[in-house]
């Protein structure tokens, strides 16, 4: 029931908006500066602390109608619990800060030890578990016209049903697909649910099965989806797509513990199937399945009108999946990047997007957030994004990227200046696409990477440069501070420290790396501590502790097309040097060039740099020790982030 003073409080607010929409503000009722929200809310309410809102959509209605009178900042504090999103939260210019003022979304008590948790989740609780009464130790849920490519039980991402090994039989590539010798496939239900996944070098990708049949003499045709199957001949070659790495998503594969399956045969009535961990009681146990594919955009019109002056702050983004892969094209991938056919039979690139995501923004302000249980990138500022700080934040169990950032795929223009990530920890991403990194920036300017931690990526810690040459976009880029280690846990040529491309017209206006610590991910193939590749070309590399690489400095010189690595200098680094034992050392530090038809990279300078040996370890050198000790999060963020003091 509401109160008496709940209503004159509400009668208020709305004469307040009425006349500040009218043109000026109400005389005797100034436009709040503090909105509330909470779960226990009514949207119907004045939104005060005592009468909050009860969703974000809500306030975000309010600050538009006191936004264009603002005199101060406005804050919208939401409680603490869970807000199931059932439609992304969209902000335009019309959820701008004015005047020198900004609009702030915190959770309640930001910055204080009664600081609330607040999730703003794109996920729907799953109950209603029943034994399924044909598969023994499963259990099914009638999920509607649920779609989702991820589940997350008790708190934990939940595997896809998966054969566990790559397609059985010896395998005869067709254009349309694959013959095997194995009668297994014949007995999988649902074949046009499989997804067969590709993992080799640097790339992994997945294509969908359309239909599996019987043929003779004793073989058995897999037809693959189309396009994704000439897709991904097209980039990965007819020979790699032999090298079938597993097969996902069939109700035969539910063998192992804590794995699920969507049964999508009656459109609008999908069933979920779940074999439960040990100890799993699904009458009681959360599971969320997550909807959304987007949890919050921020977009302005343009570049001449952005969002401006916003701050997200204390924040949990969670449960978003992302459909594409679903589709015929597939996820024919590399790096963050899958395949669609473009014009005229070619193909074109695009990157997978972020679950939170900002476009034609400006001086947009994302501190002490955490994201997780994600389907897609975790955070991407594209298309005119500037002036944007991303500090103190937490990424991860994410299925692709943490951050990206720049001109991305299939855009080839843009500006992008002055943002800065600095003092976040961005750890186990990559968790379904593994050619991820946890940062990606790519043809910007003036951007700064400092102080962040970065451990346990599959492939790539920090890339710094466009999947293809976009020259003269990129400039006075810095990397800076930061602490990398555990990177290509399964696949191989990638680093800690990635460049490629040309990073601007001087070494003053080229890239620097300076300050970090790049050490123990010893375990691929090739994969090299700070990695200058492709086109690189002017970047000042120094003061960095780089060791327990494959190779701690080196790269690929594309010298044809006149594409060659060339005008890098290094001055008062500490490495190993070390060069894997396949590859001839050159007369100078590095591994160059680690494939025959790589090139040597051309005016390389040295000067100054430490050899690092089992004797004389990082630790008998003062000031490598006194980069170790500063580099990562600084204080007080380390312990905001949960890595605890230093």
């Amino acid at each position: 029931m509401r109160t008496a003073r709940g209503s004159a409080a509400a009668a208020l607010a709305v004469a307040a908006a009425l006349a500040s929409t009218a043109g000026a503000p109400a005389p005797h009722h100034p436009p709040p500066t503090r909105l509330y929200v909470a779960p226990w809310g009514d949207d119907h309410g004045p939104g005060t602390f005592d009468h909050p809102f009860a969703t974000p959509a809500r306030a975000q209605r309010a600050v538009r109608a006191v936004a264009p009178h603002m005199t101060s900042d406005v804050t919208v504090n939401l409680r603490g619990g869970t807000y199931r999103l059932t439609a992304p939260l969209r902000l335009t210019p019309a959820d701008s800060g004015r005047h020198g003022h900004r609009v702030v979304y915190q959770a309640y008590g930001y910055g204080t030890a009664h600081q609330e948790p607040v999730t703003l989740s794109g996920g729907r609780p799953v109950t209603g578990w029943r034994p399924d009464p044909g598969r023994p130790g499963v259990w099914r849920a009638d999920v509607g016209g649920l779609e989702t490519r991820q589940l997350y039980v008790d708190g934990r991402r939940a595997p896809r049903a998966s054969l566990g090994a790559p397609l059985p039989g010896r395998l005869t590539l067709t254009a349309t697909g694959y013959t095997t010798t194995s009668r297994l496939p014949l007995s999988w239900h649902r074949p046009a649910d499989l997804e067969v996944v590709y993992r080799y070098d640097y790339v992994e990708g997945r294509c969908g099965v359309k239909a599996v049949s019987a043929s003779a003499p004793a073989r058995t045709t897999i037809t693959m989806d189309q396009p994704c199957w000439r897709l991904a001949r097209s980039l990965y070659g007819a020979d790699a797509l032999t090298r079938t790495h597993d097969v996902e998503n069939a109700p035969d594969f539910l063998t192992r513990p804590g794995t699920w399956y969507l049964d999508r045969s009656r459109p609008g009535h999908h069933t979920l199937l779940h074999r439960p961990r040990a100890g799993e009681d699904m009458t009681r146990t959360e599971v969320v399945a997550p909807t959304l594919q987007t949890l919050l955009s921020g977009t302005g019109t343009s570049a001449s009108r952005p969002l401006h002056d916003l701050t997200l702050r204390g924040l949990t983004f969670a449960h978003a999946t992302w459909l594409a892969p679903n589709e015929p094209g597939g996820f024919a991938a590399a790096w963050s990047m899958y395949m669609r056919p473009g014009r005229a039979g070619d193909i074109t690139a695009h990157t997978v997007p972020g679950n939170v995501t900002f476009r034609y923004a400006d001086r947009v302000t994302l501190t002490g957030n955490r994201f997780v249980h994600l389907g897609a990138q975790g955070l991407t500022l594209t298309a005119g994004t500037s002036h944007t700080t991303v500090t103190g934040n937490v990424f991860t169990d994410i299925s692709d990227g943490g951050i990206t950032l720049g001109v991305l795929p299939p855009a080839t223009r843009g500006t992008n200046a002055g943002n800065r990530i600095t003092d976040n920890w961005i750890h186990h991403i990559g968790a379904e696409y593994r050619a991820a990194s946890a940062v990606w920036n790519s043809a910007t300017q003036d951007t700064l990477i400092a102080h962040n931690q970065v451990d346990h990526v599959p492939y790539t810690g920090i890339l710094s440069g466009p999947s293809e040459d976009l020259r003269g976009l990129t400039r006075r880029n810095r990397i800076l501070g930061n602490r990398v280690f555990a990177t290509n846990r399964l696949l191989a040529d990638g680093g800690g420290i990635y460049l490629r491309g040309d990073q601007g017209p001087s070494y003053a206006d080229g890239a620097l790396v300076a300050r970090n610590v790049v050490t123990d991910s010893p375990g691929a193939v090739w994969n090299v501590g700070i990695y200058t590749d492709d086109s690189s070309n002017r970047i000042t590399v120094r003061d960095n502790v780089v060791h327990d690489y494959v190779a701690s400095i080196g790269g690929c010189s594309e010298n044809w097309g006149n594409r060659p690595v060339r005008n890098i200098r290094y001055t008062a680094n500490y490495w190993d040097d070390k060069v894997p034992a396949w590859l001839a050392r050159r007369p100078y530090p590095g591994a160059w060039p680690p494939a025959p038809d790589c090139g040597d990279p051309q005016h390389l300078h040295f000067t100054a740099n430490t050899l690092l040996t089992p004797t004389a370890p990082c630790t008998t050198h003062t000031p490598c020790t006194a980069i170790t000790a500063t580099a990562g999060p600084r204080r007080p963020y380390r312990g905001q982030l949960g890595l605890g003091p230093r």
